[in-house]
């Protein structure tokens, strides 16, 4: 003869009580659900960096972004690539963002304090490619029979 299984004496255990009166017993269906946010579209904007307020928050959606963006320092030299980290000190001249230069594999710090403007240049290689948008072409495709449904991933390029 064996001991009884864990699930055995769970459910032996509940059987003798009424599920809807179970203290402290929590139904989903009835908790306070928040509203989700669709991800804000950037691609293509360039944000006005009147204060450091304007520049810290452009550069914080940058640094989310996942394609390039095109950074003017205040001497005029145009770069751009991808910011891949930052580094946000008390003062702009403190902080720093770092980016992947679109033509070298060079890694280039910029002083917030050096930045004149800032554009979101690059197609963002990831629009559009959320867990829903790939299963609504899924089921689109397997049911008409067009192309092959496959649950291999899209190509990124």
């Amino acid at each position: 003869m064996s001991a009884p299984s864990h699930a055995e004496r769970q459910g032996a255990a509940n059987a003798a009580v009424d599920p809807d009166k179970v203290p402290g017993r929590i139904d989903p269906d009835q908790l306070e659900v928040a509203p989700g946010t669709a991800r804000q579209t950037v691609e293509g904007w360039v944000p006005e960096l009147a204060s450091e307020d304007e520049l810290r928050s452009a550069l914080e959606q940058a640094f989310d972004y996942r394609g390039d963006v095109t950074v003017t320092r205040k001497d005029g030299a145009k770069m751009e690539g991808y910011i891949f980290d930052r580094i946000a000190g008390r003062t702009l001249e403190a902080s720093f963002v770092r980016l992947l230069p679109k033509d070298s594999n060079q890694r280039i710090k910029i002083s917030y304090a050096d930045i004149a403007a800032l554009a979101f240049s690059g197609r963002d290689p990831a629009a559009g490619k959320s867990w829903e948008a790939w299963v609504r072409k899924y089921w689109a495709k397997k049911s008409t029979g067009e192309g092959e449904a496959s649950l291999q991933p899209d190509s990124l390029e």
